[in-house]
């Protein structure tokens, strides 16, 4: 993960130097363009990534012990928009990696302190306000696809279609995401904190999970980004 938040770093640091020496007018902002249009600077595509603290919330956290933030990544792709010269909207497509750590009470999960490793798909869109020329607040709703599951190092299938464990992972999860981004020629810096609003684990059955409920809980994050714009 270190090399590739360095590759990626070198990449917008050599495009952000290049635009600076070869565009007309170095960086460009949002004044550069007619007012009371769509012609923004914040139209196009670019790559991003970097890192995410990962947790969980919700009424059953308390049940679990030792819990503590999970240190992982995301990466993936956006395209933004313009709607006026300060407005504009931008979905994306990401890879990340999230989860938790802690003692789970379920006597069918692995015994001791272990990660829960999520690896989801999401689409968050996003409405952007370019509140400076080259500072934004981004706001929206997020959809997100669960892939894969791993508990203490060991996979699992995301259903219990044959009650071995007790639970099952809601394969789907919808929230809300909200940061600020600053850009700098075509190189971005962001952070962002998505709350997942369904419920990570369902259909438990308490008589195989030790009596104790673990289904109330819910994802939550914070990342950390570099993104490089390749066409704006």
């Amino acid at each position: 993960m270190k090399h590739f938040a360095l590759l990626l770093a070198g990449c917008a640091l050599s495009a952000t130097a290049m635009a600076q020496t070869n565009g007309p007018s170095g960086v460009r902002s949002s004044t550069d363009y007619s007012p009371g249009t769509s012609d923004s600077r914040n139209n196009g595509f670019g790559i991003k990534g970097g890192f995410t603290a990962s947790n969980f919330r919700g009424d059953d956290k308390k049940n679990f012990g030792n819990e503590a933030i999970y240190n992982t990544f995301h990466a993936g792709a956006y395209a933004q928009f313009g709607v006026t010269e300060k407005f504009s909207v931008q979905p994306e497509v990401l890879y990340s990696r999230q989860g938790f750590k802690g003692d789970s009470p379920a006597s069918t999960a692995p015994s001791g302190t272990y990660t829960t490793r999520l690896d989801y798909v999401q689409v968050p869109v996003l409405l952007v306000y370019n509140f400076l020329d080259n500072v934004s607040v981004h706001v929206g709703p997020q959809v997100s696809l669960l892939t894969k599951v791993k508990e203490g190092g060991t996979e699992r299938k995301i259903a219990d279609e044959n009650n071995v464990y007790g639970y099952s992972y809601s394969s789907l999860d919808y929230g809300l995401a909200a940061g600020l981004e600053a850009r700098i020629g075509p190189a971005r810096l962001g952070g962002r904190y998505t709350a997942g609003f369904a419920d990570i684990i369902k259909d438990q059955n308490l008589s195989r999970t030790g009596q104790t409920t673990i289904s109330n809980i819910k994802n939550g994050m914070f990342q950390v980004y570099l993104g490089l714009g390749i066409s704006n």
